[in-house]
C-alpha cells in the first residue's frame, strides 16, 4: 500500500478500511483470512495481559521507570480527574505498557516496542467505555496496521531514522485513524485524524536519557494516547486536515531527514544532556 489516497479508494471499493487491511494481507502473506485474524488475536491478546501486569504495577532494573500505571489508576478510582476516565484510562494503560517494556517484560511492537503504548492503550479504553467486542477490536489493529504501513512505505517508524515523530507520532497516528474506524467514521475520517495527529506531533525529537527506553519514551507514549483520542473526536466532528494526508507523511519524512542526528536516539541532545539527565546516566552506569 503506497499511499493513502490509494488506501481510501481501496477501502471503498472493498467496503472498508478493515476489508481493505485484510484482503491486502492476505495478498501479500499468502495466508487465508482466518490464520490472519488468528494472528492478530495474539497480539491482542499479548497487549491486555501487558496492560494488566503495568496496572498492577512493575518496575524497570535501573528503576528509573515504574508504577506510574498504579498511581494513575489509584487517581482514576479516586475520581478526582479532570479528564474523563477515557482519556484518563488510556494513558494509564499506555504508561502500563511502556513500563512493562522497561521491566524487559513482553510487549507488541506497535510498530516499535519504544511505541507499544499507545495504541493498546487507546483500544482498551476504548473498549471497556463501548464495550467493543472481539471481532471488533481485531478490526481495530488492522486498520491501525494499514495506516502504519503506509507510513512506514512512505517515511520511517523509527526513531533511529526519523526522531520520536516517527515513533510516538506514527503510533498516535495509527491509533486515531483505528479508533475514527471503530466509532463508525468514513475511510477520509480515519485519513484526517491521522494527519492532524502527525501534524501536532512534527518534529518531535528521540533523546532517551542515558540511552534506555524509559525516560522520556513512556511518558511520551502517554500523551500520544491524548493526541490520538483528540485528533479521533476533531475528525469526527467533520474537522479536516488543510495539508492532504499523504503530503503530512511526505512531510514527516522530510523532517526526519534534516533532523541532527543529535534528536535520533543517539542520548547526544535534548533531555539527555540536562544535567539531571547526566547524573542518571552516572548512577546507573557509573563512570563510563
Amino acid at each position: 500500500m503506497n499511499s493513502i489516497e490509494n488506501l481510501i479508494l481501496e477501502s471503498h471499493k472493498r467496503g472498508s478500511v478493515y476489508k481493505a487491511a485484510l484482503h491486502y494481507e492476505m495478498k501479500e502473506s499468502g495466508l487465508e483470512e482466518s490464520v490472519l485474524i488468528e494472528k492478530m488475536a495474539r497480539q491482542l491478546e499479548v497487549m491486555k495481559q501487558t496492560v494488566i501486569l503495568g496496572n498492577q504495577g512493575v518496575e524497570s532494573h535501573t528503576k528509573l521507570t515504574g508504577g506510574d500505571a498504579k498511581k494513575l489508576d489509584d487517581y482514576i478510582k479516586s475520581g478526582k480527574g479532570i479528564c474523563d476516565d477515557t482519556m484518563l484510562k488510556a494513558v494509564r494503560n499506555a504508561i502500563s505498557t511502556n513500563e512493562v517494556n522497561a521491566a524487559m517484560g513482553m510487549v507488541c511492537a506497535t510498530p516499535t516496542a519504544g511505541s507499544a503504548g499507545v495504541i493498546p492503550g487507546v483500544l482498551m479504553s476504548l473498549t471497556e467505555r463501548y464495550d467493543l467486542s472481539h471481532e471488533k477490536q481485531i478490526e481495530f489493529l488492522f486498520v491501525a496496521a494499514i495506516f502504519g504501513l503506509v507510513i512506514a512505505n512512505n517515511a520511517s517508524i523509527s526513531g533511529a531514522m526519523g526522531g520520536c515523530q516517527a515513533e510516538i507520532g506514527s503510533a498516535s497516528a495509527m491509533a486515531s485513524a483505528a479508533s475514527v474506524y471503530v466509532m463508525g467514521g468514513t475511510p477520509e475520517m480515519s485519513a484526517h485524524a491521522m494527519a492532524i495527529t502527525i501534524k501536532n506531533m512534527l518534529g518531535l525529537i528521540c533523546d532517551p536519557v542515558a540511552g534506555l527506553v524509559e525516560v522520556p519514551c513512556v511518558k511520551r507514549n502517554a500523551l500520544g494516547a491524548t493526541q490520538a483520542l483528540v485528533s479521533c473526536d476533531m475528525a469526527l466532528a467533520g474537522i479536516e486536515s488543510r495539508i492532504t494526508p499523504d503530503d503530512v507523511i511526505s512531510a514527516m519524512d522530510a523532517v526526519g531527514k534534516v533532523m541532527p542526528g543529535i534528536f535520533k536516539e543517539t542520548a547526544q541532545g535534548g533531555l539527555a544532556v540536562t544535567p539531571s539527565a547526566i547524573k542518571i546516566e552516572k548512577e546507573i552506569f557509573g563512570d563510563l
